[in-house]
């Protein structure tokens, strides 16, 4: 048990790592800043779940990650001082996010889906780690 939740926040770290470059690493106006950021956090996110509970369907696992970024971005709709203050720290701005889009939700859909294709054909047949 504790080898496979170690190659599952293995995933999350590295995942963040390259969320985090691509960000610094690209313009501001362009696809990777602006989308493939939103796709590596739900990847993020479905790592985080599956460390949690690695035993768990891989179907669920992709839910209950989806249904969190959803409702972080969601939560975005909602601009109390308060909550924009936590926002504009860069762990709460990171976390939380800023405003909501739609076109967040597609990422998180497609982040999702490759997060658990990768699970299941490389992690679970054991052709990595």
């Amino acid at each position: 048990m504790i080898k496979i939740r170690l190659k599952y926040i293995l995933c999350a770290i590295l995942i963040m790592a390259i969320g985090l470059a691509s960000r610094r690493f690209s313009a501001p106006d362009s696809f990777m800043y602006t989308h493939v950021g939103d796709a590596l956090w739900a990847m993020m996110i479905y790592f985080g779940f599956r460390f949690l509970n690695p035993k768990q369907r891989f179907k669920t696992t992709a839910w209950i990650a989806l249904a969190f970024c959803f409702l972080i971005e969601i939560s975005q709709l909602y601009q109390a001082e308060w909550l924009n203050t936590i926002r504009r720290t860069t762990l709460g701005g990171l976390i939380l996010g800023f405003g909501f889009l739609w076109s967040d939700l597609v990422g998180y859909c497609v982040g999702v889906f490759l997060a658990g294709l990768f699970d299941y054909f490389l992690l679970k047949n054991k052709l990595i780690f």
